[in-house]
């Protein structure tokens, strides 16, 4: 019924076309009748959560998918129509961490883990696994929503508000549910792939476009007078200081969102987790600058139109930011053929419908594994499939509520930020220090909620305005008449405050049984093996090989090993691959 009031919307439109409602349809409807076909494939519980069975070229795509969204278009196409192409940096900053997933994944992958808190379990206990699993519940949730709220504004704005936005994201919700819940992952990672290709397809269909209808490159840099408009790095939010701060905590955060096990370890051995991962994730970065100059190309079309954004005040530069991407699809697309506006919504909710599968069923594994099975040890598979199912329903519910409470798509995005470095910092400390203790993982996490919640305080935010250095440090920004702190400053404070408390009590606690730790970083620095046996979570197989890694650091319970040569070379690789995108980025805009 759902789907069928899209269509008949879509047909009755002016400017539109019954073909852009089939168009849709088909796709919804064919997506879910693949994902639950991937479902009667099922053969266990380590299927359904956990396949570690797929190549590369699947990897790359599950990355991309799950990892690229339509509600990212709104914001950066939002951020860049209203202070510029600096507003690429709210998904760019991710660029800077890219080349870490090379030497994250193999890790993941190593440990043999169903979920990310199966990890935590072996390093801490088992009451650190269900910390992590809450927190990441809620993390999933509040991206759940924040995807559909950011679909809702696109498929509004991408119709001419002729599509309830409500009614879209309650029929693309059930369709993703429906599959995922029948599935599983593989049933998300099979689909990735299809919906992996329509995100492609969504971000540079809009570009040749709107850049031939302004003049090129060229119209828009004679259009646009402001040259901070122009510029990667601009005097007002993003700043320097602003980008390096939130790459910073991306690359904190990255280890505890729970869709990142899948992503590394779903892979037949660690180098499809790699390769996936790395090459998923660059895709992802040249479909950010495509966003990018898009709505930088909007921009040069209205001030040509007559109507300069500048000119606008906060509320209506906010309104129209927020819709510009699907704005300029309504605009163009239904004057070249009937259809075409139709793949684009499709390939809309293609974004949300990749990512949010994965979100959740990392969110109903964590339940599943890490709360339910614990207290219901003599339950079988099969019900815990169902557990997971009903859980799944859940989170995405909760994801809905959400999405239907939180006022903007930037500020979900700047919520969900937020929250995973949390639990990231007692990963990274408990990785590379054995120190760390259970209480000093609990300590990390809650002091830093805790001082995150303080900073956002209107007397600490007063009390902080008022410091002599206030002004020439910028440790507060204000946006219209709401002051905040400076969202770099609230970030350095609370990962270095939730560090050293961390770090203190855990010098003062019982240290964790020697014997964990051992296993622990025996699992870690053993590579899998190709057909290598599924046993139990984080469990080495009998004829896995003795690795000795030769250590670079040691002193103090420090355990930083010297890297292989492979992580060093696709490091560096990595690394010149983001230089040359930004350099291309930067050469095509200048």
């Amino acid at each position: 019924m759902l789907l069928s009031e899209m269509t008949l919307t879509l047909a009755a439109a002016p400017g539109l076309h019954l073909i852009d409602g089939l168009v849709v349809v088909i796709y919804l409807i064919g997506i879910t009748i693949m994902g639950v076909w991937m479902g009667r494939r099922l053969q266990g519980l380590d299927d359904f959560f956990m396949p570690r069975k797929f190549g590369k070229a699947m990897m790359m795509m599950h990355a991309f998918g799950t990892g690229t969204a339509s509600d990212q278009a709104v914001t950066v196409s939002s951020a860049t129509f209203r202070t510029g192409l600096s507003g690429i940096w709210y998904q760019w900053l991710w660029l800077f961490v890219t080349p870490f997933y090379w030497l994250i994944a193999p890790i993941f992958r190593r440990f043999r883990a169903i979920t990310t808190a199966d990890v935590y379990e072996l390093r801490y206990d088992r009451s650190v696994a269900v910390l992590f699993a809450i927190v990441g519940i809620a993390s999933m949730c509040i991206k759940i929503g924040l995807m559909l709220k950011g679909a809702g504004a696109l498929v509004d704005a991408g119709t001419g508000g002729l599509i309830n936005a409500h009614v879209a994201i309650i029929a693309v919700t059930l369709m993703f549910v429906i599959y995922g819940a029948a599935g599983g992952l593989g049933a998300a990672i099979v689909t990735d792939y299809i919906q992996g290709i329509l995100t492609i397809a969504f971000s540079f269909m809009l570009l040749p476009f709107i850049l031939s209808e302004v003049g090129g490159m060229n119209g828009v840099r004679e259009t646009i007078s402001n040259d901070a408009m122009l510029s990667l790095v601009a005097p007002g939010k993003v700043s320097l200081f602003f980008v390096v701060m939130m790459s910073f905590q991306a690359l904190v955060g990255i280890v505890a969102q729970p869709f990142i096990m899948g992503v590394c370890a779903a892979g037949k051995t660690e180098w499809e987790g790699r390769v996936g991962i790395v090459g998923g994730n660059l895709i992802k970065r040249l479909c950010t600058a495509a966003w990018s100059l898009t709505a930088i190309a909007a921009v040069a079309w209205y001030i040509q139109k007559g109507n300069d954004p500048s000119l606008l005040d906060t509320e209506s530069l906010k309104r129209t930011a927020d819709g510009i991407y699907g704005e300029v699809a309504y605009t163009f697309l239904p004057r070249l053929t009937p259809g075409l506006l139709g793949l684009f919504l499709a390939a809309l909710l293609a974004g949300v419908m990749s990512s949010c599968d994965s979100f959740m069923i990392s969110s109903a594994a964590l339940f599943t594994e890490n709360i339910y099975k614990p207290l219901r040890t003599d339950v079988s598979n099969h019900h815990c499939i169902w557990v997971g199912r009903l859980a799944a329903v859940v989170v995405v519910a909760g994801g809905v509520a959400f999405a239907v409470w939180v006022p903007s798509v930037v500020k979900a995005l700047e919520i969900w930020f937020m929250i995973a470095p949390m639990m990231g910092l007692v990963f990274w400390i408990g990785l590379f220090w054995r120190g760390m203790t259970v209480a000093g993982a609990w300590a990390t996490t809650l002091t830093g909620f805790a001082v995150w919640w303080v900073s956002t305080r209107p007397w600490f935010i007063s009390w902080l305005s008022e410091m002599p250095v206030a002004e020439s440090l910028r440790f507060v920004w204000t946006e219209g008449e709401t002051t905040v702190v400076y969202l770099p400053w609230q970030i350095l404070f609370y990962s270095s405050v939730a560090s050293l408390v961390g770090i203190v009590v855990s010098l003062l606690t019982p240290v964790v049984d020697p014997m964990k730790l051992t296993r622990f970083y025996q699992l870690s620095r053993t590579p899998v093996q190709t057909g290598e046996d599924r046993l139990q979570p984080c469990t080495l197989p009998e004829d896995a090989p003795t690795v000795d890694r030769p250590m670079l650091l040691t002193a103090g319970g420090l355990e930083i090993p010297i890297p292989s040569r492979t992580s060093v070379i696709g490091f560096v690789t990595v690394w010149l691959l983001v230089a040359g995108i930004i350099g291309a980025f930067v050469w095509i805009v200048s």
